[in-house]
C-alpha cells in the first residue's frame, strides 16, 4: 500500500471492546516492517505468558491491552462470564498472540484459538503458513492442529496449489523442514482446491479442523 499510494498510510489495531489501541504511520512501519503500531497516548500493551507473567521483549505471548481512559468499560449482554474470561486485573485480551520489539512496537503472530500443542510445545500455525506460501505454486494454505494419540496434537496442512504446479506431500514437508523446527513439519498434507471461506473471503479454518476432531469423537 505504501508503494502504491506513497508514505501517507496509517495503520491502526484495536477492537470493539477496546477501541483503537495502537497506531503507526508509514515512516514507523518502514522502520519496523510488519508492525501494527505502538500504543497511542493513554493506552498500554502487555505480552503475557500462560502463567500470567510478562514475557521478555521479542518473545511471543498473549496480547493484553488497557484501552485509553476515555474508552468506556463494557460487558457482553447476558454473558458477564465471557467478559470476565478476557479480563486480567483490568487488562483485556482479544485473543491475539504477538510480541513487542525494543522500541515498543507490537507485532501480531497468530490467534490463541489457532494455536496447536504438539507434544507439549505451543505451535502457532501462521508461521508455518507463511513458510508454505513461499513455496512456488502454493496459492493458499491452512495449517491447524489435529488429534494424535501420542502427542496430543500434530499438524495438518490443507494446500491450494496452482493447477500447473506439481508438488508432493514430501515436497511440502521438506520445504518446512529446511526452514523451521522439526516439530513444525505437518504430519498430514492435503492438496485442496476448495478451501472453505467466510463471506469476507477469509479462510474458515475451523470447518477444516472440526472434520478431524469430529472423526475422533465418533471412534
Amino acid at each position: 500500500m505504501i508503494d502504491w499510494l506513497g508514505p501517507i498510510v496509517l495503520s491502526t489495531t484495536g477492537g470493539s471492546e477496546s477501541g483503537m489501541v495502537v497506531l503507526c504511520d508509514s515512516e514507523e512501519w518502514l522502520a519496523h516492517p510488519g508492525t501494527v503500531g505502538r500504543p497511542i497516548a493513554d493506552a498500554h500493551v502487555r505480552i503475557i505468558d500462560a502463567d500470567g507473567a510478562d514475557v521478555p521483549t521479542g518473545q511471543d505471548g498473549e496480547v493484553y491491552v488497557r484501552p485509553p481512559s476515555a474508552w468506556p468499560d463494557f460487558t457482553y449482554e447476558g454473558a458477564a462470564d465471557k467478559r470476565a474470561e478476557i479480563d486480567l486485573d483490568g487488562w483485556l485480551t482479544l485473543g491475539d498472540v504477538g510480541h513487542l520489539d525494543a522500541d515498543g512496537f507490537l507485532f501480531l503472530t497468530d490467534r490463541v484459538k489457532d494455536m496447536a500443542i504438539v507434544g507439549g510445545v505451543n505451535v502457532y500455525p501462521a508461521e508455518i503458513e507463511q513458510c508454505l506460501m513461499s513455496l512456488a505454486g502454493v496459492r493458499d494454505v491452512a495449517v491447524f492442529g489435529i488429534p494424535d494419540e501420542d502427542l496430543g496434537e500434530v499438524l495438518a496442512a490443507h494446500i491450494d496449489i496452482d493447477p500447473n504446479t506439481v508438488l508432493t506431500e514430501e515436497d511440502v514437508r521438506d520445504h518446512v523442514r529446511r526452514h523451521l523446527a522439526k516439530y513444525k513439519v505437518p504430519r498430514v498434507v492435503v492438496f485442496d482446491d476448495d478451501l472453505p471461506r467466510e463471506d469476507s473471503g477469509k479462510l474458515f479454518k475451523r470447518r477444516l479442523r472440526d472434520r478431524y476432531w469430529q472423526q475422533r469423537s465418533r471412534i
